[in-house]
């Protein structure tokens, strides 16, 4: 059920001690707090009244910045330094029930040295998962681990999805080579458009942490830019996995469609011989049908049976005639 708080769009804030904890705060904490206690973390739903008007009013933004981090799902991933601080767009994994997994969630974060405020619309695990880790004592201690511990939990979700990607288009590779049928079109497009889909998402995130890790603020280690620097590079792989299973998915479909063809070649291959050996047969019995006078073999008991017999004699002929102009 959704709390008052969450209702509002407050979410959860900490005060961190530097040693892993930190200690949570409400709303009247949130605004009575001093750099002096440590950094702030504030995590907010953008889409709450209460929330809107904190961002707006009393967070001390910009007019810019906090439109920005308000603004809805269509944020590319982004980075955007302003002095000391930094404006992060990033977008996780959609676990969401009853949502495509595809279709992701953005994080928008505003990072100084002493305070972090995140916010997003859709739930993302990555915010609770900090949250706990603080709780047990092993969470960030400063801005700058905020920074790399979101960036991961964001990330590392994307592994596994690209992985069963990649497994899906496997197998159904495998099926069109083992198995001829049409409702693999359907499950084909599926996973060529899920690829699409990550990559429209994935590859700016890519870029986004590129600049991420080259930004000069003096709060950030050195040791923190080598892991940013790090999931970057597995942020790259993933581009590149997305690349080859969207080309792989488009070969195996090219591949379906032209089984599909050649079976319908076939088909009306079939159908045109069976036609054309019909073709003498039914305008024989066609001219024996018709009821007008001076018909051959009216009186004669074995006229039927001859014609019945000219009937198949005709096919066998064409037949043997077609095989020989080598037309079958």
């Amino acid at each position: 059920p959704t709390t008052m708080k969450e209702a509002d769009g407050f979410l959860f804030a900490f005060v961190l001690d530097g040693k892993g904890g930190g200690r949570a705060l409400d709303w009247d904490g949130v605004r009575a707090w001093t750099k002096e206690e440590g950094v702030l973390w504030v995590h907010l739903d953008r889409t709450g009244p209460a929330a809107q008007r904190w961002v707006h009013e009393e967070s001390g933004l910009d007019t810019v910045s906090a439109e920005t981090l308000l603004r809805v799902e269509g944020n590319r991933p982004r980075v955007h330094r302003t002095g000391d601080s930094l404006l992060v767009s990033l977008r996780g994994i959609n676990k969401n029930e009853g949502e495509d997994v595809d279709d992701m969630p953005a994080m928008h974060m505003w990072i100084e040295e002493d305070r972090i405020i995140s916010l997003r619309r859709r739930r993302l695990l990555a915010g609770n998962n900090i949250r706990e880790d603080i709780e047990a004592r092993r969470g960030p201690k400063n801005s700058s681990e905020f920074l790399v511990a979101m960036t991961d939990y964001l990330v590392k979700p994307i592994i596994p999805v690209v992985a069963d990607l990649d497994d899906a288009i496997d197998a159904l590779q495998q099926e069109v080579l083992t198995t001829h049928g049409e409702r693999l079109r359907h499950r084909l497009q599926e996973a060529r458009q899920e690829a699409i889909n990550f990559r429209r998402h994935i590859a700016p995130q890519r870029d986004a942490l590129v600049r991420l890790q080259v930004e000069q603020v003096g709060w950030m280690s050195t040791l923190d830019r080598a892991h940013l620097r790090e999931i970057a590079d597995f942020t790259a792989r993933y581009v590149e996995d997305l690349d080859a299973a969207r080309e792989r998915a488009g070969v195996t479909q090219d591949e379906l469609n032209n089984q599909l063809a050649e079976r319908m070649n076939k088909t009306m291959y079939l159908l045109t011989i069976v036609s054309a050996l019909l073709l003498p047969p039914s305008l024989l019995t066609g001219l024996f049908g018709i009821n007008v006078g001076g018909m051959p073999g009216t009186e004669n008991a074995w006229a039927f049976a001859v014609v019945a017999l000219t009937i198949p004699v005709l096919a066998v002929v064409e037949f043997w005639a077609l095989r020989r102009l080598k037309w079958i």
